[in-house]
C-alpha cells in the first residue's frame, strides 16, 4: 500500500468523489471482503461490490487475494493508498492563467503549492532514503516592516541559491510559501 496516490485523471476523481465510495474506501484500509464491508456499513454485499468494482477500475483499490466460501470465490480487497490527493489541475484554470512572474500574488502561491503537491506525489517512496525537510512556523511583522521582512527573506533564499546552485551533487527543489495566517477563531 502506498502512502499517497496522486489522482490526476478525471475518471479517478469521479470514482472517488461519491460519499458511499469514500466510506467503502475507508473500510478497505485493511484487507476485507465486500461481505465484511457490507456488514460494517449496513449495506448489501452486492451494493458494496458495485462500488468496489468501480474503485478497482480507477486504480484506487486492489484485489489482494481471494478465498472460497461455500463454493463461491470471494475477493479480498485493500485500498491502494493511505491517502489520496486530487490534482488541482482536474478542475482546470478558472479565470485564465495566472501571472507566474508575480511572486507576491496569491495566484503564484497556488501554482507553487500545486507544483509541490505533484512533485511530492511523484517521489519514489520505496527508496531507502528520501532526504527532505519540512519547516513551518509563524512570524509576526508589523505593516510598516512587512516589505523589509519580505526583502530579507528573498535575500536569504537568494544566498542559498547562490551558494548551492552549482551543477554537481543531488538536485533538491526548494519552495517557500509565506502567506497571511487565517483567523484563529474559525
Amino acid at each position: 500500500m502506498r502512502d499517497v496516490l496522486y489522482l490526476d485523471q478525471i475518471e479517478q476523481a469521479e470514482a472517488l468523489l461519491k460519499p458511499q465510495r469514500i466510506e467503502v474506501l475507508r473500510q478497505l484500509a485493511e484487507p476485507r471482503t465486500c461481505t465484511e464491508v457490507a456488514a460494517v456499513l449496513g449495506q448489501t454485499p452486492q451494493r458494496v461490490y458495485y462500488h468496489v468494482k468501480r474503485l478497482v477500475e480507477a486504480g484506487l483499490v486492489q484485489q489482494v487475494s481471494e478465498r472460497r466460501v461455500r463454493g463461491i470465490t470471494e475477493g479480498i480487497y485493500r485500498a491502494s493508498a493511505r491517502s489520496y490527493w486530487l490534482s488541482p489541475g482536474l478542475v482546470g484554470r478558472i479565470g485564465g492563467l495566472r501571472r507566474r512572474q508575480d511572486e507576491l500574488s496569491l495566484g503564484y502561491l497556488l501554482d507553487l503549492m500545486e507544483q509541490v503537491q505533484a512533485d511530492v506525489a511523484a517521489l519514489d517512496r520505496t527508496a531507502p532514503e528520501l532526504p527532505s525537510i519540512g519547516v513551518s512556523g509563524e512570524i509576526r511583522v508589523t505593516p510598516e516592516r512587512r516589505q523589509e521582512f519580505l526583502n530579507d527573506l528573498r535575500s536569504a533564499l537568494q544566498d542559498l541559491f547562490t551558494r548551492y546552485g552549482g551543477t554537481e551533487g543531488d538536485a533538491f527543489k526548494l519552495a517557500v510559501a509565506c502567506y497571511p495566517k487565517g483567523d484563529d477563531s474559525e
